[in-house]
């Protein structure tokens, strides 16, 4: 079965249930929320989604799910690119992320190294910064001027 491959707003509870299924944390995936989700494929199964936390000049890209089966097959790249693409269209200078396991994934798509410590304010007053991401999350940065 071909799969679509345009971008679409997920639903919360697709989005909570991908987010679920992927051990990423959903606590503070509510409707007044104002984080942005983009998912590819089918509007209740996606092959992916992406959620955007958006706080000024800055945002938080997290939130990267690939289904299994579709790993390997350019939809995590599709899906960074979209968020990307969606903070420049919001004036963001600079995304951040923490992730516990595809630094490597993130450092080929430009992403670099940071500190804890370095990130600005707004980052991290985001409760992913704060308190559900674990300290030992690799956290890293990516500059969208160009």
């Amino acid at each position: 079965m071909e799969t679509s491959t345009h971008m679409h707003v997920p639903s919360l509870d697709v989005v909570r249930r991908m987010l679920s299924e992927a051990a990423l944390p959903v606590a503070d995936v509510i409707e007044e929320r104002d984080l942005y989700f983009a998912a590819i494929g089918s509007p209740e199964s996606p092959d992916g989604i992406v959620g955007l936390e958006i706080t000024g000049a800055h945002a938080l890209l997290r939130s990267l799910v690939v289904a299994q089966l579709r790993r390997g097959t350019g939809v995590g790249r599709s899906l960074v690119a979209h968020a990307e693409q969606i903070a420049r269209d919001h004036e963001v200078a600079t995304l951040f992320l923490l992730t516990t396991t595809a630094d490597g994934f993130f450092r080929r798509l430009g992403y670099l190294d940071a500190t804890r410590e370095g990130a600005p304010p707004a980052i991290r007053a985001t409760r992913e910064f704060s308190e559900l991401c674990p300290e030992s999350s690799h956290f890293m940065t990516k500059s969208l001027d160009t």
